[in-house]
């Protein structure tokens, strides 16, 4: 199967009650690592890049290693761009064969957000492609954004439903109370503020900055509206400490075929618990309800 379009799962989901695990990945072995979960769990799921693992990576080569994974996986893959801020990247990813962006003016004024998303959704959708955008903004570091505590905002239930219906998004990521990177202390989302964007909003919601949000809080978000849910500095934390175990034990070590393993070993596991918080698995393309996911490439 090629790789899709993050629409058609994130609205499958959306159907059927559960969510769809978007996990934040760098290079080849971590790519490796999330589809080899995923197809062991007969999972969709949606590979988030940002631009600075593009940067890091080549829009190009990341292209390329999905849909080769799309050949030999069975399973419904998306490629997604996360948290762009400059419409020209998001505009060339387009280009190569991405199939799903996230235009992230959530800094600017509500105006000026709509029209930036607006922007972006009417260059995606003559090439089929998925857009998420962000109303509210969460606070902590993603990469080079970042927002201090004081300027978190909440996304307001009633310019969710203006903001999606002037830009036509396919998904909206929502702020209710959880932030990018290692929380202090528990957090504590705002469930009703979920319930009332929920309400108000047609489009499948999405959860950013769900690392370390305890597993009930993420399955009650799901019940109450959430479709996509975004994990990245967990699966950073294991992948490091396990290959930093590696050359404490092994310090002559200096092939990366050999240190890196248990670092996709540890990740591996957290993928997997991931998956199964999201009530993804065997969601993938064996059972009736996503039997129209076959054909998409």
């Amino acid at each position: 199967m090629s790789f899709i379009s993050s629409k058609e799962i994130l609205l499958d989901a959306q159907q059927q009650g559960y969510a769809i695990p978007a996990f934040n990945i760098h290079n080849l072995e971590t790519i490796q690592t999330v589809l080899e979960a995923a197809d062991e769990l007969n999972s969709p799921v949606i590979l988030a890049t940002t631009p600075g693992t593009i940067r890091h990576a080549g829009a190009e080569y990341l292209v390329a290693i999905t849909k080769q994974a799309g050949e030999k996986y069975d399973i419904p893959i998306s490629l997604h761009l996360d948290h762009a801020e400059d419409i020209d990247l998001i505009k060339e990813c387009i280009d190569l064969g991405y199939k799903s962006v996230m235009i992230d003016a959530s800094a600017e004024s509500f105006a000026e957000n709509i029209a930036k998303t607006k922007e972006v959704v009417d260059y995606a959708k003559f090439k089929e492609v998925a857009v998420e955008a962000e109303l509210g903004r969460l606070g902590g570091r993603e990469e080079n954004i970042t927002v201090a505590e004081e300027d978190e905002q909440y996304t307001d239930p009633a310019k969710a439903a203006e903001f999606v219906a002037k830009t036509g998004i396919d998904s909206l990521a929502v702020a209710i109370g959880t932030a990018h990177g290692l929380y202090k202390s528990e957090p504590k989302l705002d469930f009703q503020r979920l319930e009332e964007i929920r309400e108000e909003v047609a489009v499948p919601l999405v959860l950013h900055g769900a690392s370390g949000v305890p597993e009930a809080s993420v399955n009650q978000a799901i019940q109450l509206g959430i479709s996509k849910v975004n994990i990245a500095t967990e699966l950073k934390i294991p992948f490091s400490k396990a290959v930093e175990e590696y050359f404490e034990r092994h310090p002559e070590a200096n092939d990366p075929r050999k240190y890196l393993a248990p670092g996709k070993e540890a990740m591996k596991k957290i993928v997997k618990e991931k998956i199964k918080m999201c009530m993804s698995d065997n969601k993938g393309v064996d059972n009736d309800t996503n039997l129209n996911l076959k054909s998409s490439s």
